[in-house]
């Protein structure tokens, strides 16, 4: 079994896609926490990703990205160190965005999805599952929200975490991630075709979960 769903920043992607693994009983991998783990070695290693390509490639490379179940979903482990809790803030979303732009980083990471995928029943989160990651999965969810539902729900997740920011910086941010996402030349974030379309902008959180529980029981 595998399930794709893909959408842009802040749509709750992660967090549903959790909740709909218990449901169903499968593994959750969420790729965008692969890319953010990449953007935070190289922000740790102090390059600019879209002015040296070339040390991003190599540090990726160099690098050990693990996905370990849990009970919260998934633990990132970069270089053996637990990078959860570090790979969630804009700087780090920026530089997962600068970096998933490389053609090269992608192919490597794609490759270690796709061997996640081969031998267990997964639901798998991202920008481009259902065109390129997953293209043969026989459920593809796009999943989608406002521009500004999206920073607020942010917004709000960062404010909880205690970490300082404004509205106003977060949308920016998320519409410039948009950007970066949907223009970049090697598999770019766009829906599938045979995809379902999913706007959570008027739903809460349980009638986004509800909704999209009938969607996969239907297709099952």
């Amino acid at each position: 079994m595998k399930i794709a769903i893909d959408g842009p920043g802040g749509a709750g992607k992660s967090t549903l896609s959790k909740k709909l693994a218990k449901h169903f009983n499968l593994v959750y991998i969420d790729t965008g926490a692969m890319y953010r783990a990449a953007g935070l070695a190289c922000v740790r290693r102090g390059i600019n990703i879209k002015e040296d390509t070339e040390a991003a490639i190599s540090i990726v490379d160099s690098a050990t990205i693990d996905l370990i179940p849990d009970s919260a979903g998934q633990k990132i482990i970069l270089n053996g160190e637990d990078v959860t809790a570090l790979i969630r803030t804009p700087e780090i979303s920026m530089a997962a965005s600068d970096v998933s732009a490389i053609p090269e980083v992608r192919i490597r990471l794609v490759e270690m999805q796709r061997k996640l995928a081969e031998t267990r029943d997964v639901i798998m989160d991202g920008r481009d599952i259902g065109t390129y990651v997953l293209p043969d999965a026989p459920i593809k969810i796009f999943l989608t929200a406002s521009p500004e539902e999206r920073a607020k729900r942010r917004f709000l997740e960062l404010t909880e975490r205690g970490e300082a920011c404004k509205y106003e910086d977060v949308l920016a941010e998320l519409l410039l991630r948009d950007k970066n996402d949907s223009t970049r030349a090697f598999s770019p974030l766009k829906q599938a075709e045979d995809s379902i379309l999913v706007d959570t902008s008027e739903m809460n959180f349980e009638e986004s979960l509800s909704h999209l529980i009938t969607i996969i029981e239907e297709r099952l």
